[in-house]
């Protein structure tokens, strides 16, 4: 067999290449969908059944419970819609079907019964699992290695997602607390069909990102039959699995269902990521992928706190602060959507993207510490911080019976700060340090981590009732802390197990060629 090179320059568009914008759209009204759909869900399912625009009634613990579970799965999807797009569909395709399944999921969600309230939840889980890991990897494929710009790429495509939250929050929010409900899940699947439609017509600036590897590569690629068959001729990771296993089934009698099979999953999570390892040829490629479970666990605690944004700062906004206006503005009147707080980090992010990414790209040209492990703790210090503000909140609210939005406000600006240091340099750091033939399975680990991240906020939001608001928020911020404080600790270590991966990038003054196709002669 001879393989034959066929390359085709890319076009760009401001620096960098068409296809960033194409995804960068189509991720924008996915994440509309998503992201209108998350603000307005929580307060859909607290709203009393008696009022003009009915919810379900449920109970702060129940709904908090359920977001958790809800988000973590939109993520943990990840990892099989990772692995059909290695090994069946490529991740074009597998884009694709999931923009396919989500535009059925809002669409489902549109009708008042409960049936579809469920389904429609299930078919959301099914197409972000297809559509977001593959959609990042794509991103990080437009690239060549080395190239600084991939960072401030993946910030653009960032700022699409965050458009997308931006507008729906204020839409979907306002059609759903002030329309209906129901009303503003519709629209969000008109949005993802929009997304759609711009993925289609956008084809031919992705024709060298995305595509199923051919026959051959996928046979010379892992294969996770093997790597779980391999598993029992290995007594250490054996026995480990074993020992998870078993700790698993107990979760099954003490803690719940729910929790049983959540930890079975990890247990094989965890057993799969060890053969992985133990897969890995050279110390390099080990080395590196240690770091990337590092920052794995570095992304469970970001979105662990993070996410009381959809659920328990969701929930406080509209029970605990004081949303009036000295003044009326159209359809709204003189009260704010507890929804519309849910726009402040998308806001922010539109704001201060680009500027964040650029401090740091000048500060690494300067030869200045601006490692991903570096920006990524320091992140996670930023948000943690912002949750003090949020006690100065609930303080308030035990004094006077309700608290100011600039608490609110205030909160969500370290949020995003924190955000923008961490979350898109995460994306593009796994990239970086995945192994190439796991690159969408890693990918779909990080969103794994990420959806985990959603249910421990859940949790922590599920306590809020018992503990407290204060004790709560002020919890966050000294784990959080004090977590990301031992991260630079550790960090001249860490930077050395990455074999300087990030050593030798640069600016590239044009995008290089790229191969397109092997094909057989």
């Amino acid at each position: 067999m001879a393989t034959t090179d066929v390359r085709v320059k890319q076009k760009e568009l401001f620096g960098h290449p068409v296809g960033l914008y194409i995804l960068f759209f189509t991720e924008m009204w996915e994440r509309f969908s998503y992201y209108g759909m998350r603000a307005i869900l929580v307060l859909y399912l607290v709203s009393a059944t008696t009022e003009g625009n009915a919810g379900l009634g449920w109970t702060q613990a129940e709904a908090l419970a359920l977001y958790g579970w809800y988000t973590m799965l939109v993520y943990v999807a990840s990892i099989p819609g990772g692995i059909l797009a290695d090994k069946v569909f490529g991740q074009k395709r597998a884009v694709l079907i999931g923009g396919i399944v989500l535009v059925a999921g809002h669409g489902i969600l549109a009708v008042e019964e409960m049936w579809a309230f469920y389904t429609g939840l299930g078919l959301i889980i099914a197409g972000v699992g297809f559509l977001k890991p593959n959609i990042s990897t794509m991103v990080g494929g437009l690239y060549k290695e080395g190239d600084i710009r991939r960072d401030k790429g993946f910030t653009i495509f960032y700022i699409g997602i965050n458009l997308g939250a931006f507008l729906s929050s204020l839409i979907v929010g306002y059609v759903g607390e002030n329309i209906g409900w129901h009303y503003g899940f519709g629209l969000a699947g008109i949005a993802m069909a929009l997304g759609l439609i711009v993925y289609l017509v956008g084809q031919k600036h992705l024709v060298n990102v995305g595509n199923l590897l051919s026959k051959v590569e996928r046979d010379e690629g892992a294969s996770l039959g093997n790597l779980f068959a391999d598993l029992f001729k290995s007594p250490v990771q054996l026995a480990i699995t074993g020992i998870l296993l078993v700790a698993s089934i107990a979760g099954f009698f003490f803690i719940g269902i729910g929790y049983g099979l959540l930890f079975i999953f990890l247990t094989l999570v965890i057993s799969m990521m060890m053969m992985v390892y133990k897969d890995l040829t050279t110390k390099v490629m080990k080395d590196r992928y240690v770091v990337m479970l590092l920052s794995f666990i570095l992304v469970i605690v970001f979105w662990g706190a993070f996410e009381q944004a959809g659920g328990l700062m969701n929930i406080y906004a509209l029970d605990n602060t004081d949303r009036s206006l000295p003044f009326s503005l159209p359809l709204i009147g003189n009260e704010v959507p507890a929804s519309w707080f849910q726009s402040l980090n998308a806001l922010f992010i539109i704001v201060f993207g680009l500027v964040v990414a650029n401090y740091w790209a000048k500060r690494k040209l300067k030869s200045k510490e601006a490692s991903s492990i570096f920006k990524m703790a320091t992140g996670v210090i930023i948000m943690g911080l912002g949750f003090i503000f949020m006690v100065f909140a609930a303080l308030q609210f035990e004094s006077n019976g309700s608290s100011a939005m600039y608490w609110l406000v205030l909160a969500y600006l370290f949020h995003t700060i924190g955000e923008l240091c961490s979350s898109p340099v995460a994306l593009s750091f796994i990239t970086k340090l995945a192994p190439v033939r796991y690159a969408s399975l890693m990918m779909g680990v990080y969103f794994a981590a990420t959806g985990l991240g959603n249910k421990v906020a859940g949790i922590i939001g599920e306590f809020a009732s018992e503990a407290g608001d204060i004790a709560i928020f002020s919890g966050i911020t000294i784990f959080t802390v004090i977590f990301a404080a031992i991260v630079l600790i550790m960090l001249k270590p860490l930077k050395r197990l990455t074999h300087g991966v990030e050593d030798n990038e640069r600016e590239l003054p044009e995008q290089e060629e790229y191969d397109l196709a092997n094909t057989k002669s």
